[in-house]
């Protein structure tokens, strides 16, 4: 299959970048990773006339630790998630979800950026940035802003990236001291998509929970938290009568039309997510301490 014919260019500010989006933001395209734009230009879903290739850039790369926050550059691919220390040590539901994510060849391509900005109600990242309350840093014409991952999602395929915006980096915020983590998902047996991806960090002391954030992504047309079941959760003892009780909250929180399958598939994954926790203190004889 042949893409529409288009023209490409490759950025080496982000300063150029946006520039050239500016310039026609409605028939122009930033390439990122490409796993997800590529395919949909082959089959002339996508018919951008400008490509704009940000991967020489080199101030959208890398990862660091800025005071107590943990800021991942856009272009940084999911390998480079997995292997960092500074992930490892202070997000690491970011990682396992980056684990998940298609094999190693998509892994070694793909980008968190990419993937945020392409806003597939089924991809995995969403549920570990919304878990882990994310601020996306922004810049366009208009100059820098910020903004909350909750509002970033407006639609299927459609983010609040406003005509020549690109998202530079992402910050996410050290977990709090103990906190455990998760994510658990049923891959769709084709395409490794979530069919329901749930991820969550809890911090727990003598099987109490004290806190803890739940993204869900896959299983309606949004990635979303469920702060409904957040709020029963904390200050409830982290037993099987809690985790039976936490599954059907989970819905509450999502518009799944009242499709009984859906209800019940998000019902199944975040019971297994919890009890993830409970049989991972009883294996490292932690009693639920954090």
């Amino acid at each position: 299959m042949y893409t529409a014919p288009f023209e490409y260019r490759r950025a080496d500010t982000v300063e150029q970048a946006i520039g050239w989006l500016a310039n026609d933001p409605e028939n122009s395209k930033v390439l990122a990773g490409g796993h997800s734009l590529l395919p949909l230009m082959k089959l002339v879903l996508a018919q951008p006339q400008v490509l704009i290739d940000i991967g020489r850039i080199t101030a959208l790369k890398g990862i660091r630790i800025e005071g107590d926050d943990v800021q991942i550059g856009a272009f940084t691919t999911y390998r480079e998630i997995v292997e960092s220390p500074e992930v490892n040590e202070f997000c690491p539901l970011l990682a396992q979800a980056a684990q998940t994510v298609g094999d190693v060849q998509v892994r070694n391509r793909g980008t968190i950026g990419g993937s945020l900005c392409h806003a597939d109600p089924q991809a995995d990242m969403p549920a570990a940035v919304l878990a882990l309350d994310a601020e996306l840093l922004i810049e366009g014409p208009s100059g820098q802003r910020t903004q909350s991952i909750d509002g970033f999602f407006l639609a299927p395929f459609i983010t609040s990236l406003a005509p020549g915006e690109i998202l530079t980096a992402v910050k996410i915020p050290k977990l709090p001291a103990g906190a455990h983590t998760t994510y658990l998902k049923r891959p769709h047996p084709a395409s490794g998509y979530p069919l329901v991806g749930v991820g969550i960090w809890l911090t727990v002391h003598d099987q109490v929970i004290d806190n803890g954030h739940i993204g869900i992504t896959g299983i309606a047309d949004l990635p979303f938290r469920a702060r409904h079941l957040e709020d029963f959760l904390k200050g409830r003892l982290l037993d099987a009568a809690t985790i039976a009780q936490a599954g059907p909250l989970a819905a509450d929180d999502a518009n799944l039309d009242d499709d009984p399958y859906k209800k019940n598939l998000l019902q199944v994954y975040v019971t297994r997510a919890l009890s993830q926790f409970g049989e991972s203190f009883a294996a490292k004889g932690l009693n639920g301490k954090s």
